[in-house]
C-alpha cells in the first residue's frame, strides 16, 4: 500500500462526556506508542474464553447514523464504519500514556481484543445520534456518512444512550461507487451473503483491524498518518474466487465469522487487500 488519497476521509475524534480531559494529540509518525498499539492488533485476539456470565461478554458498540431523508450510501457507511474502528484501535487512549500509565481507555479494550471479539451495530438519527457523541470514542465523517465506535465494554453494562438505540429495522440499498483511489485498500464484502448493512459494518470494522494488525509497522503508521482510509465493494462471485485464491496465496486477510447473527459459523464474509499502486499484503 503506498500514498493513500488523503482527502477520501475526514476523521473525528470526541473525548466522552463534556467537560472530561482533552483529546491527546495523534501524530503517528512521532508517537512513541504507536509501535506497542500496532503490536496489540498483530499478536491477533481470542486469547481466552468467554466468561460464562452472558452480560460480562464483551463488545465494541458501532453507531451508525442513517437520518430517515437523504440516507447516506452504503459504502460510504460501510468505509466511515470501517476507518473509525480501526482509529480507535490506534487511538492513544488505548495504550500507555507518556509517563507509562495506562491510558483512560486501554483496560477495556485490551480485555475485549483479548477475548472473542465482537462487534454490535445500531443506527441513530437526530438527538439520539448527537447524544451518542457523548460517549466515549470515535467517529468518522466520510462523503456524507457517519459512524461511531465506542470503547469496548461487558454488554450487560452498555451506557443507556448507546443500549436504547435499535440495532436491526433499517438496511441501506447497495450502491454502484466508483472504483476505489489508487493505494487505498479495498474491503470486499461478500455480497451472496446478503448481510444488512449493520452486520456489514461489524464485518469491515474486523476487515480493518486484521488489515492494520497484518502490515508492518511503518505502512501501518504511514496508513495512520493518511486517516486510515479504505474503500469497501461489493464482490461478486468471480471476484470473490480471485480474492479466496488471494487469501490462500498470503497476499490478502480474510474475516471469518463466529456465526452469531444472520451468517453461518466459518464464513467469510469480508476480504481485505492492499490499495493497486502496491499490491504487497
Amino acid at each position: 500500500m503506498s500514498e493513500p488519497d488523503p482527502e477520501s476521509v475526514h476523521t473525528e475524534t470526541a473525548s466522552g462526556s463534556a467537560g472530561t480531559d482533552p483529546e491527546p494529540v495523534f501524530d503517528p509518525a512521532s508517537d512513541p506508542g504507536f509501535a506497542e498499539r500496532h503490536g496489540v492488533l498483530t499478536r491477533g485476539y481470542g486469547h481466552r474464553p468467554d466468561p460464562e456470565d452472558p452480560a460480562k461478554v464483551q463488545a465494541m458498540p458501532i453507531v451508525l447514523h442513517i437520518p430517515k431523508v437523504d440516507p447516506p450510501a452504503r459504502s460510504a457507511v460501510l468505509e466511515a464504519a470501517a476507518t473509525a474502528t480501526v482509529a480507535l484501535c490506534f487511538d492513544p487512549r488505548v495504550g500507555p500514556g507518556p509517563d507509562g500509565e495506562p491510558g483512560p481507555w486501554q483496560e477495556p479494550f485490551l480485555a475485549w481484543n483479548d477475548a472473542r471479539i465482537r462487534k454490535v451495530a445500531r443506527r441513530a438519527r437526530g438527538a439520539h445520534w448527537r447524544a451518542a457523541q457523548d460517549v466515549d470514542g470515535v467517529t468518522v465523517d466520510h462523503a456524507g456518512a457517519q459512524a461511531r465506535v465506542f470503547v469496548p465494554g461487558p454488554v450487560g453494562e452498555l451506557d443507556p444512550r448507546i443500549s436504547r438505540l435499535q440495532i436491526g429495522g433499517t438496511d441501506l440499498p447497495h450502491d454502484d461507487p466508483p472504483p476505489p483511489a489508487d493505494g487505498v485498500p479495498v474491503l470486499w464484502v461478500q455480497k451472496d451473503l446478503e448481510m444488512t448493512v449493520g452486520k456489514a459494518a461489524a464485518q469491515v470494522g474486523h476487515a480493518a483491524m486484521l488489515f492494520a494488525g497484518a502490515l508492518d509497522v511503518d505502512t501501518a503508521r504511514a496508513w495512520a498518518s493518511d486517516g486510515f482510509p479504505c474503500a469497501v465493494r461489493d464482490a461478486d462471485e468471480a471476484t470473490w474466487h480471485e480474492l479466496l485464491a488471494r487469501v490462500e496465496a498470503g497476499t490478502a486477510v480474510a474475516v471469518r465469522d463466529a456465526g452469531f447473527t444472520e451468517v453461518a459459523p466459518g464464513s467469510i464474509t469480508v476480504i481485505a487487500v492492499p490499495g493497486t499502486v502496491d499490491e504487497r499484503a
